[in-house]
């Protein structure tokens, strides 16, 4: 029995032993993973601190800490667990082993910061891509495969391939949103298209702009390379992926260092040739859904709410089939049969698709044809057109929604309509119902500005050019870095349309002359085009739209006077181009442009052109517009005359005399032709505006794209002028929008323009250099003048060197300012006190504060009890209010504050906080004698705390901040990490 219990005793110790063991080396993984996470944390660190980041610096620091004092305790572990034989103690280390364990579990998630670290120092990681459910195993398999090769590090490089439409792009898009979420794996993903319009210099500028880096200044193809390289580089840990490669090239020539440690790349392409050229270590083909799948993403497109019916199901699922289970012919397939019930419709469409089906084996050809019939089914033949002539534009081209819905009007697609407002909902309309049916694909173009644009998927844009071989024939060669014409003999006597759009085309040969008598649209915009032969046009008699847009054409032939068929020509930003030949007999022409063309004098037969109804003269060089000629073009809708030059001025009744103008923009000679313009509205005025009486600045010019606002301009000019007698005031549009008034000196507040009393949409109001405005509001104010106060957005007050302030009278009418949510005042030497307490007390809406150059501002808020010594008492009474209870928080949404050279500055505000809940941005400069920033709000434990949205504090100099009072002696430290000491915005 002894030795029984002896070996009973001996297996208990062992089973221990192996326990422990095991348990310690769960541990020792977990340290490792802890180790991993730490490096990582370190280097964002350095990163963040590289940019003079603090914030989160000092929880970063603590982590850090605290994982240097796990590890430590990790190793004495260890080493007690080796050299411990006694039971007993072996089973309180076990459970010392668990907890330890648990311990840097909890560090390891506590550790999940880094993310936040990349984007507070405003790294270029990338947004998350919209895209669609994945289905199917094998796309799920292949998303196992692609993230289990990355994590190896002998694998720099992964190439995935397929046909067209199979779901490359989808699977790599779920892959870069994938790597976004795991920001402590990969610190940054960058996605760049490439397409067919390939070349080195273009992916350069492409990646540059997604890291971002600006290598516009460098023209060496190799130096520029190497810049990029090392900007990568720096990154450490990143993905570059590029989508639809057709060419292979070396990656090193671009600057992409796949061999760099911690540089992968991700590529995709139709080509397993162009994959292997580029080096990938792996290739992954990506195939077609199988079965169920196809039928799967089938119905997840056709968004049905309802079951099918037993019959119509079966007819639904062979139309699936017909989709050869491609991804994009799936989608197109589904968008176009939504909301179809009619079983014969099903039939209808499934009986095309066999149709259509060719007999050889070729997957591509099958997309084609499922697209096509996709087409077929928009059953309306100005939406097939419509959709045809977007394939004009080049490959992956946005194509802003506005420009292409102008062309479609020149080409008579869209019927002339009412107005054109009408005209452009017809149009939104149609390329609604592209992108419905995935014909078109609905994108934003961010710069300059935001726009909403379409883009045609290559295969689509591919399919569509397929139809437009037979009938009608088009000639595209858009964005192929043409720098000759075309063959002669390619310009057959059947074209139709041509484009030859975005290319590097220098000259057209002298007697070159295509016998094209069909052609109706040519494009050559976005060409280096310097001249073009008379002979060029002399066969094309049927042209009615040409587009010389964006070249450097000095002047155009005269055999342009023959194209008695032309409803368009286009030639904006033609900078060189100072005349053009008489026009007299184009009398069709519905659209002529010359926006920022170099045309030195309206081109002659102008006045014959009946027809005219879209005309842009907003020329730079442009001196002086014919009187008697406006009256002559009574269909105009869209008129700008708008130049940098003082005579060139229209007559107000000549305007008023355009009755179907939607939108003008121009200079009047004086403020009663403006007078006499603004009242013809009683009888319909233009929809879209920019009026404008005096011209001084050059270089000031509020036209944005042909969205004027409803803007008036009114530069140096009296608002109230005598004429034989009789005092004339400025009669302003009823609906204006944007009012602007720079230099003019005979108004003391806005009170003394009596129209702006019904200028009740008014949004906003800037005043400029305007000796005579002592008060933005005078003491005649009342109630029944604040309607363009109620719902003004924004207020901008500029070189006023008499303004002594916003309101002259301490009773401000309800409603005053109470939408304002932008309000800048800059170099206003005279003003001392910004907001009275009433005048504050609207601004519950105001969102940016600036306040520069103001010389004798003592107060942002006046304190109650210090504005008016006439109301002390009520003053008084006021701030006790303000004393009980909580803390107020003023203007609660203000988000972004500037005060900037302030030199008198003693108060924001006496008394509460500035916008706890919605504050971002301080910016504090040149403010010597300010002491009191009041932004943080006392915790329950009355510990200070700052505002939950702060991003940043800008202070300077750095004495100053120092040298600060604060309520509490650790607000400094908890705003410090904040801070940034620059001199510069």
């Amino acid at each position: 029995m002894e030795y029984l219990a002896k070996l009973f005793e001996v297996g208990e110790y062992i089973g221990n032993y192996r326990n422990l063991n095991e348990k310690m080396q769960k541990l020792k993984r977990k340290l490792e993973d802890l180790t991993c996470r730490e490096d990582d944390v370190i280097s964002e660190l350095e990163y963040a601190e590289s940019l003079s980041l603090k914030r989160r610096k000092r929880e970063v620091e603590n982590w850090l800490e605290r994982v240097k004092r796990r590890k430590d305790e990790v190793q004495i572990m260890e080493q007690a667990v080796k050299r411990e034989r006694r039971l007993s103690t072996r089973v309180r280390l076990g459970k010392c082993v668990e907890e330890l364990t648990g311990e840097v579990t909890e560090l390891l998630e506590q550790g999940r910061f880094c993310k936040g670290l990349i984007l507070d120092a405003n790294e270029t990681r990338g947004n998350a891509l919209l895209t669609t459910t994945l289905i199917g195993r094998v796309f799920h398999e292949n998303m196992d495969k692609i993230c289990t090769w990355l994590m190896k590090e002998e694998v720099s490089s992964l190439g995935i391939y397929g046909m067209g439409g199979v779901g490359k792009t989808t699977l790599v898009t779920h892959i870069h949103n994938q790597l976004l979420k795991e920001s402590c794996t990969f610190g940054n993903v960058y996605w760049v298209t490439v397409s067919k319009d390939f070349s080195i210099r273009k992916l350069q500028n492409d990646i540059a702009k997604v890291v971002p880096l600006d290598i516009s200044n460098e023209d060496d193809e190799k130096k520029r390379a190497s810049r990029l390289a090392q900007a990568l580089m720096r990154r450490k840990k990143l993905v570059l992926i590029l989508d639809d490669v057709w060419n292979h090239f070396l990656p090193e020539k671009v600057g992409i260092p796949v061999k760099a440690s911690g540089c992968k790349l991700i590529l995709t392409s139709r080509s397993l040739d162009v994959c292997r050229k580029l080096g990938c270590h792996v290739n992954i083909k990506v195939e077609p859904l199988f079965g169920e799948e196809g039928w799967k993403l089938f119905m997840e497109k056709l968004e049905r709410r309802v079951p099918f019916p037993h019959e119509l199901e079966g007819v639904a699922r062979s139309v699936a089939r017909e989709c050869a289970g491609l991804p994009l012919g799936i989608i197109t397939m589904a968008g176009s049969m939504r909301e179809v019930d009619d079983v014969c419709e099903w039939r209808n469409a499934l009986e095309k698709l066999k149709q259509s089906k060719r007999e050889e084996d070729d997957m591509e050809t099958d997309v084609y044809q499922v697209l096509r019939v996709s087409y077929r089914s928009l059953h309306d033949s100005i939406v097939q057109k419509c959709f045809l002539y977007c394939s004009l534009y080049p490959e992956d081209y946005k194509i802003k929604r506005e420009e292409l819905i102008e062309r479609f009007i020149d080409e008579g697609l869209i019927k002339r309509m009412r107005t054109r407002q009408a005209e452009f909902d017809r149009g939104h309309t149609i390329l609604n119902k592209l992108e419905n049916v995935c014909l078109l694909e609905g994108v934003v173009d961010y710069f300059p500005c935001e726009k909403k644009c379409v883009k045609m998927h290559d295969l689509v844009r591919d399919m569509a050019l397929q139809i437009t071989g037979p009938d009608p024939i088009f000639m595209v060669r858009a964005g192929e870095g043409l720098r000759d014409l075309p063959d002669e003999e390619k310009w057959t006597e059947s074209l139709e349309k041509v484009s030859l759009m975005h290319n590097k085309i220098v000259e057209i040969p002298v007697g070159v002359s295509p016998n094209c008598p069909r052609l109706s649209t040519l494009m050559l915009q976005h060409n280096d085009l310097k001249t073009i032969p008379h002979s060029f046009f002399a066969n094309m008699v049927g042209l009615e739209v040409l587009d010389l847009s964006h070249t450097c054409i000095e002047s155009l032939p005269n055999s342009v006077s023959d194209l008695e068929n032309l409803s368009a020509l286009l030639l904006r930003e033609c900078d060189k181009l100072q005349y053009l030949p008489n026009l007299e007999k184009l009398t069709a022409l519905g659209r002529l442009d010359l926006e920022n063309s170099g045309i030195k004098e309206v081109p002659q037969g102008m006045e014959k052109l009946i027809n005219l109804r879209y005309l842009d003269l907003h020329a730079p060089n442009l001196k002086v517009f014919p009187v008697g000629t406006l009256p002559k073009l009574s269909r105009l809708r869209y008129f700008v005359i708008y130049g940098l030059s003082n005579t060139l001025k229209v007559k107000g009744k000549e305007v008023a005399s355009l009755k179907k103008l939607e939108t003008f923009a121009g200079q009047f000679y004086d403020i009663h032709c403006l007078n006499a313009y603004v009242k013809s509205f009683e009888e319909g005025g233009p929809s879209n505006y920019l009026l404008q009486v005096g011209l001084d600045d050059p270089y000031f010019s509020p036209i944005e794209s042909g969205n004027f606002e409803k803007r008036v301009v009114l530069k140096k000019c009296d608002l109230r002028k005598s004429k034989e007698g009789v005092e004339d005031y400025l009669v302003l549009p009823t609906d204006v929008q944007y009012l602007y008034i720079h230099e003019c000196h005979d108004v003391a507040s806005l009170c003394d323009i009596v129209s702006l009393e019904t200028a009740t949409d008014l949004k906003t109001l800037v005043i400029n250099n305007c000796e005579g405005i002592e008060n933005v509001i005078s003491s005649f104010y009342s109630s029944s003048f604040c309607g363009p106060f109620q719902g003004l957005e924004s207020l901008r007050l500029a070189n006023l060197r008499n303004l002594h302030g916003i309101a002259e009278t301490s009773l401000v009418a309800p409603g005053t300012f109470s939408s304002l949510k932008d309000f800048r005042i800059y170099n206003c030497p005279d003003i001392k006190i910004l907001f009275s307490p009433q005048l504050f007390t609207c601004l519950q809406n105001l969102e940016e504060l600036h306040v520069e150059d103001c010389g004798r501002m003592v107060e942002i808020i006046a304190s109650p009890r210090d504005y008016d010594n006439r109301d002390r008492d009520d003053a008084d009474e006021m701030y006790r209010d303000e004393e009980i209870g909580a803390i107020m928080s003023h203007f609660p949404k203000l988000k972004v504050l500037q005060l900037w050279n302030l030199s008198e500055l003693r108060s924001i505000c006496s008394y509460g906080i500035l916008a706890y809940d919605t504050l971002q941005v301080v910016a504090v400069r040149y403010c010597k004698k300010l002491k009191r920033i009041p932004i943080c709000a006392p915790t329950l434990d009355n510990q200070p705390s700052p505002p939950p949205s702060l991003q940043v504090i800008k202070a300077y100099p750095k004495e100053w901040w120092d040298s600060l009072e604060w309520e509490h002696p650790t607000a400094k430290d908890v705003l410090q990490p904040y801070c940034q000491f620059s001199r510069y915005l």
